[in-house]
């Protein structure tokens, strides 16, 4: 999956929002908190939660390792991008939202357009 179109998806889930972060990192966040983040190229590593039992599995995989920062709380960094498949890619990224999401108080929550 290319920069735009994880952006283009990532943006279309229920009121998310983007912002630059460390300078050069784009990150993709619901009520302030980070989901999904990644660099400005197609080259650039896109790191993402996962639930527990994903975790396990996706670094396992080529080109999937522990995201450096983030691994205690369950984030993977996909290196190389060709290591899911399109739909994989719209899986996980909509399971790193609700799983953010799902913290979130719940009057916040409510407060997301669907």
């Amino acid at each position: 999956m290319d920069t735009e179109k994880l952006r283009a998806y990532c943006l279309s889930l229920p009121g998310v929002h983007e912002g630059i972060k460390w300078e050069d990192h784009l990150c993709f966040m619901v009520a302030e908190k980070m989901f999904c983040i990644t660099g400005m190229t197609d080259a650039s590593g896109v790191s993402f939660k996962v639930s527990q039992e994903d975790f396990e599995e996706l670094t396992e995989r080529n080109g999937i390792i522990q995201a450096p920062y983030f691994a205690r709380n369950q984030w993977v960094a996909v290196e190389k991008r060709n290591a899911l498949k399109p739909k994989e890619w719209e899986h996980y990224l909509k399971q790193a939202y609700e799983l953010i999401k799902a913290k979130l108080p719940k009057k916040v929550r409510e407060g997301l357009s669907e």
